[in-house]
């Protein structure tokens, strides 16, 4: 499962202490072996599953990946996340 939304205030503002990754735009095989639920602070991605679902997101969106998820990212502007496991 793949999921996108609009966060709330007070869902950005739990990320303050959640780890940063960022990366140029490339694109990648992914495996998440635990839940990961991110808030982008800049970019933009596609992502798309083996069973070729596909969802965009950018600067702005929460999204979150389901534990067990093999897709492929597709980093279309560099991109900056804040990131939490579980």
């Amino acid at each position: 499962m793949m999921k996108v939304w609009t966060p709330t205030d007070k869902e950005i503002e739990i990320t303050q202490n959640w780890g940063i990754w960022s990366k140029e735009v490339s694109e990648f095989p992914w495996f998440y072996d635990e839940k990961e639920t991110c808030y982008i602070l800049e970019g933009e991605v596609e992502v798309n599953d083996k069973s070729g679902k596909s969802i965009s997101f950018r600067k702005g969106d929460m999204v979150q990946f389901k534990k067990g998820l093999e897709c492929t990212w597709k980093i279309k502007k560099d991109v900056k996340k804040r990131y939490m496991f579980g």
